[in-house]
């Protein structure tokens, strides 16, 4: 069944990364259009719900930021166990290269970003921004050419994506949580000794660990942490080898129900209220601006630069192997889609100028579209410079044989 959810996990996130574009293109279309007060004021429509002295108000943008990609992050985490348990983490084979490869993938666009933000306290808050990369757009652009890759690729952009997303995870825990307020971490904290609870009770029940992860996630919301984490705290809590009523995994069954409402839904949402970047009056100037090009170098450059470098290093050393029926210009594309830094950059983005007055999360936009769409089209051309070239092998294969 772990294969089963994996082959459908690829074409979910394949068809969802199509979606995520044509919210993303949606939501510039409509903020450079007469529409775009509109745009904005639905953005900012204030959402509160109130539970006597408890209460959580916050505009619709961070309703969807906080709340829909917290289970995202559920996600995530339910994949990443899953990953580890019984599937392409399960050993230091299988995990040395992608691990090794998101590594360096997350430090080298950070050095970049960095080094063209030196000196600005405010801005180089964005640092972590181009470390991350969007699965669902890269395997929408994978998808394209699927045929013409061996699947070990595949599992090395799913898995190269999974540790990505893990030290997205330690970093958004670690520099972009603030004002923590001790008691309701502590109540984060029991929510976390009753999941554990459950987990060793073998609770197989769903609506159990979903209760508890709902409440663990207002007392995040509430503690300073960003309350997406705790999406992947519930997730580290289901367990693996309980069966529900129908025999199933209570971890597998939950990814299979998620998985479509996250791809098909969540992200577009978040595309669609986080893309809407106005074109108008751009010029020269803001393509230069210390951010975006910290971003667009960071996500173009360094992710190719530094996933590939470091694939190169390990392999050359003995440390991995490339991965089976691929060749050095096919991983090379790859390390390539790495560098579409989608979801995971402008959610991180969104956080780091959060508040800010000085409209660096424009920039992020902009610096992130621009390297995006470079990302993905220089991808393209060099999977479909290495079918060429394995047709042409091919060819003078058959003929030598003839």
């Amino acid at each position: 069944m772990t294969k089963t959810i994996f082959r459908k996990m690829i074409q979910h996130d394949a068809t969802g990364g199509l979606l995520l574009v044509l919210a993303a293109v949606l939501a510039m279309i409509i903020a450079n259009s007469s529409l775009n007060p509109m745009y904005q004021h639905f953005l900012n429509v204030p959402v509160s719900i109130r539970i006597d002295d408890f209460a959580i108000a916050k505009p619709l943008l961070l309703w969807v930021n906080d709340g829909l990609m917290a289970i995202f992050f559920f996600l995530i985490g339910l994949e990443v166990k899953r990953e580890i348990i019984d599937g392409e983490l399960s050993s230091r084979d299988q995990i040395m290269l992608p691990a090794i490869a998101a590594l360096a993938g997350i430090v080298f666009p950070a050095l970049l970003y960095t080094w063209f933000n030196w000196g600005n306290p405010n801005s180089i808050a964005g640092w972590a921004v181009p470390s991350a990369t969007d699965i669902a757009f890269a395997l929408g652009v994978f998808s394209l050419f699927s045929r013409y890759v061996p699947l070990s690729l595949k599992l090395f952009l799913l898995s190269v994506a999974i540790f990505d997303d893990i030290g997205a995870i330690i970093i958004i825990a670690l520099f972009y949580s603030q004002d923590l307020s001790p008691l309701s971490l502590l109540v984060a904290v029991s929510c976390l000794i009753v999941l554990y609870l459950l987990n060793r009770n073998r609770v197989r029940y769903h609506s159990a660990y979903i209760l508890v992860g709902i409440i663990m996630w207002a007392a995040v919301l509430k503690s300073g942490v960003h309350a997406t984490l705790a999406g992947f705290a519930l997730a580290m809590f289901i367990p693996f080898d309980v069966k529900n009523e129908d025999g199933n995994s209570i971890l597998l069954d939950l990814e299979h129900s998620v998985q479509p409402w996250v791809a098909f839904a969540i992200l577009p949402i978040f595309a669609f209220a986080n893309a809407g970047i106005v074109l108008t009056g751009l010029s020269i100037d803001d393509l230069l601006h210390p951010v975006t090009l910290g971003v667009i170098c960071g996500l173009f450059i360094g992710k190719q630069v530094g996933i590939f470098g470091a694939c190169w290093l390990a392999i050359q050393l003995g440390l991995a192997k490339l991965p089976k029926g691929a060749s050095w210009l096919q991983l090379y594309s790859v390390c390539v889609l790495c560098g579409i830094g989608f979801t995971m950059s402008l959610f991180i983005g969104s956080l780091a100028f959060e508040g800010d007055t000085n409209n660096y999360f424009e920039q992020v936009k902009l610096g992130v579209l621009v390297s995006s769409v470079l990302a993905a089209l220089w991808a393209s051309w060099l999977i479909n410079s290495s079918r060429e070239q394995t047709d042409s092998k091919q060819e003078s294969s058959r003929s030598l044989a003839h």
